[in-house]
């Protein structure tokens, strides 16, 4: 499997259920990264989705406890053992997109993250794992600086190391 997030510079990624800035390019990388494949996310991640249902143009599976959970265009898994069987031949394809406790319960289980690293830092009570000082990741490719609306961003790829 794959993550894909946006972090600020204190690998924050939302505040009050709510990405912590809008940014038009990514949200676009995010869309062309995704669109085809599998997304995996928390309950709470797809009720934050427009119309609180599955994302267009991809197979969206939520990872929940809550049994009577029916959510329009999504699938549900109750466990990561059946989210796996699920997942079948789509486990290497597929993206993470949230919340911070899927993140951080499916990481063991991905090799590469795309992480918008915003340059600055912004009020969080989410936050991703910081990759920069996990020994098991390394930075493989980054783009260069970008800005918008006067916040300063990089799209970077992270992978586990061999």
């Amino acid at each position: 499997m794959q993550m894909i997030a946006a972090a600020d510079a204190a690998w924050g990624i939302g505040y009050q259920g709510d990405l912590l800035c809008s940014l038009h390019q990514d949200m676009k990388y995010f869309k062309e990264k995704t669109t085809g494949h599998t997304v995996v996310m928390g309950r709470k991640t797809l009720e934050s989705l427009p119309h609180r249902r599955g994302l267009p143009n991809r197979r969206n599976i939520v990872l929940t406890s809550r049994t009577d959970y029916q959510p329009e265009r999504a699938e549900i898994v109750h466990s990561i053992p059946e989210l796996m069987d699920a997942l079948g031949e789509d486990k290497e394809t597929a993206f993470v997109i949230g919340g911070a406790g899927v993140y951080e319960e499916l990481l063991p289980y991905c090799d590469v993250c795309w992480i918008t690293k915003i340059g600055r830092t912004f009020t969080a009570d989410r936050y991703f794992r910081n990759l920069d000082e996990d020994k098991d990741f390394q930075v493989t490719w980054e783009s260069e600086e970008m800005e918008e609306n006067g916040i300063p961003y990089r799209f970077m790829k992270y992978e586990r190391k061999k």
